[in-house]
């Protein structure tokens, strides 16, 4: 299982999780309540019900870097392109725009 912090303007916005089922974004219960809160998507739009789906959400997968970007971070970090979560873990802590996505460390079982 890999799962990662969404931040969004600074804000911990919620956690995305990916395991053998698919992929599932949750916003968090404080950033609901904050009235600072907004979506961090417009096809993610504030709700406490989680998001589920087979493949990474498109908002998310679109994150990922092209092209020759691509290509260091799947040659210096040995990353499968397919590995579309693993990529969002190692290339999207500091991307452009108000949403970033940050590691969590779960230990497996």
């Amino acid at each position: 299982m890999k799962q990662a912090m969404v931040w969004c303007r600074g804000l911990k916005a919620g956690i995305l999780t990916e395991d053998e089922s698919g992929y599932t974004f949750v916003y968090g219960v404080d950033y609901l309540a904050s009235p600072n809160a907004e979506a961090v998507s417009l096809t993610l739009p504030l709700r406490e019900e989680p998001y589920r789906d087979k493949v990474l959400f498109p908002f998310f997968d679109g994150l990922i870097p092209e092209g020759w970007l691509l290509d260091i971070a799947e040659k210096n970090w040995k990353i499968d392109t397919r590995d579309r979560m693993s990529l969002l873990l190692a290339c999207c802590k500091d991307c452009i725009g108000a949403v970033g996505v940050e590691p969590i460390m779960v230990e497996e079982e």
